[in-house]
């Protein structure tokens, strides 16, 4: 696998995505993984075309340092997987699941969202000074 930081966008309207970005933050442990940008920022405006952003869900997605970008379950997996450790292994046992039946139970909690948690009060989630530096508009 390529190193690199990878970048995770996320909807910066949702409560459940600003959880998933500093879920990872944490796991992160100085690593430098993952950059993250709000899905209504202009850098996934530049690094994202027109036509993948139409296919896009509007949660998360991940562009990975050999250029693909994932979405729904795919996405959620390869962060896990990237985290390492008992997430790498939790993500395999995930991933025996097939991934249309994955990708309907995480549309399903995606039309859920923000319903049961609360819209975050800004585009970024409130973190650390060191770790904002991660963050692009």
């Amino acid at each position: 696998m390529k190193t690199g930081a990878e970048r995770i966008f996320y909807d910066g309207e949702c409560g459940v995505c600003h959880r998933w970005v500093l879920f990872a933050l944490a796991r992160d442990r100085g690593r430098d993984l993952f950059r993250f940008a709000p899905l209504q920022g202009p850098t996934f405006d530049a690094e994202v075309s027109p036509a993948d952003r139409g296919r896009l869900p509007d949660s998360v997605a991940v562009r990975t340092v050999d250029g693909r970008l994932l979405v729904r379950s795919a996405a959620v997996l390869h962060v896990l997987r990237r985290i390492g450790g008992a997430w790498a292994a939790l993500a395999t046992v995930l991933g025996i699941v097939p991934t249309f039946l994955a990708d309907w139970v995480y549309d399903l909690a995606a039309r859920l969202r923000r319903r049961l948690f609360a819209r975050p009060a800004g585009l970024c989630p409130l973190v650390p000074p060191e770790v904002g530096r991660r963050f692009d508009p």
